[in-house]
């Protein structure tokens, strides 16, 4: 289970505070890239109320839900967002790290000071605001970035849920936009839509059969 060790060694909860760094959406062929910065307590220990936190991709969608509701309540937090134009325009690597910084910015807009330090998932190193520490695994090491893997999860997917009631028939609502058989079916079938990532090989591959 990720712990606080790594933030505890990096920094202080009060002089140098360390906030853990995620994304969700960089494989979909539609929606957008979201990301998140959660700052949590270090100073007295992993509070209670973080029990069952971990990487999103390991926790089932209904204790995500309960996770993302406890993490917003009692954490600062900042979402960053990159969209499908500016996927497309500066490719998918740069709009996630624009994404993370739009997210570490809210959530110096929230708290009113930058975060000393953010601790990144992965071991590409963003261009962000304030000092970065990457970590191969952070979701599954890191309690900060396990937490931001939630709220960026969970965030994009209600997105993705909102954007399958106007887009039906592309079952975003169950794949999130990513390259399922029925979603590649669905694009040959129904062309694609203004939020599918025309950068991508499979979308701009039957893009060009149509033209």
């Amino acid at each position: 289970m990720p712990d606080l060790s790594h933030e505890i060694r990096l920094g202080h909860a009060e002089t140098f505070p360390v906030c853990g760094v995620d994304e969700a959406g960089r494989g979909p062929l539609a929606g957008p890239v979201v990301a998140a910065a959660v700052l949590l307590p270090c100073g007295g220990g992993i509070p209670d109320w973080c029990a069952g936190i971990d990487d999103s991709k390991v926790v089932k969608q209904a204790k995500r839900e309960a996770l993302f509701a406890l993490i917003c309540q009692n954490a600062p937090y900042g979402v960053g967002i990159a969209s499908v134009a500016e996927i497309d325009e500066i490719n998918i690597l740069q709009a996630t790290f624009l994404a993370m910084r739009r997210a570490v910015e809210g959530l110096a807009q929230m708290t009113g000071k930058m975060p000393a330090m953010a601790l990144v998932d992965g071991n590409q190193r963003p261009p962000l605001p304030c000092a970065v520490q990457t970590l191969v695994d952070g979701d599954a090491l890191s309690l900060s970035i396990a937490a931001a893997s939630i709220i960026a999860k969970v965030t994009r997917d209600k997105m993705m849920g909102q954007l399958a009631l106007e887009y039906p028939g592309y079952g975003w609502e169950r794949n999130q936009g990513y390259g399922t058989a029925q979603h590649r079916a669905a694009i040959k079938t129904l062309g694609a839509t203004p939020h599918h990532r025309r950068s991508f090989a499979p979308v701009s591959q039957q893009l060009a059969l149509t033209l």
